[in-house]
Formats: C-alpha cells, structure tokens, sequence
C-alpha cells in the first residue's frame, strides 16, 4: 500500500501574485510605525515621532472607512465621556462631604 506524500510547496507558489496586487501603503505604514517605535527606543525622540506620526497617518489614509465611522461616533463618546466626568465629580464632592464632617467630629 502506497502512502500518499503531499507534494513540496516552492517559495515562488507562497509569495503574491502579481495580479493579487502589493498594498504598498499597508506595508509603507507598517514599516514606518515599527521603525519610528525602534527609534523611539533607541532614544531618537524626535526622528522617532516623526517616523511613527507618518505610519499612523498611512495607516489613517489606508483605513477611510474605519476613520469615518470613528468620526461619526465621536460625539456619541465625548457625551458618555463627560457624564462619566459629571458622576466622578459628583463622588468626590460627596467624599470631600464626609472628610469635612468627620474632621468636625474629630475636632470636638
């Protein structure tokens, strides 16, 4: 009984096809982003930013739909935002509240 060996894949089979098409902005923004975090690292601040700040705006460019949708939904998220705020300051005022009246009756 024979056993069926599959058959050896070549490099040139698992690379893209021409008519697949290269995103070049995915992999200028990619490229960009893990070289300005590298540069970062490595305590060029400046370049750095720069480096990772051109990546993110790549990435920006190459995700319209995604930025568009984010952007429709901002005001939605500053609003959450700010009640989440108003109910924090809320609680501390009510903390500030009871430090008062407890420092009276320590005082006594």
């Amino acid at each position: 009984m024979a056993t069926p060996f599959a058959r050896p894949t070549s490099i040139s089979e698992k690379l893209p096809r021409a008519e697949e098409g290269v995103d070049w902005v995915e992999i200028a923004a990619g490229s960009s982003l893990i070289t300005g975090g590298l540069l970062l690292l490595t305590g060029y601040k400046r370049v750095g930013t720069l480096a990772a700040a051109s990546g993110a705006a790549l990435a920006l460019l190459d995700q319209k739909e995604t930025v568009c949708a984010l952007w429709e939904r901002l005001p939605g998220y500053i609003d959450e935002f700010q009640h989440l705020l108003g109910e924090v300051q809320g609680s501390v005022e009510e903390i500030a509240e009871q430090r008062e009246r407890l420092r009276t009756l320590i005082h006594r």
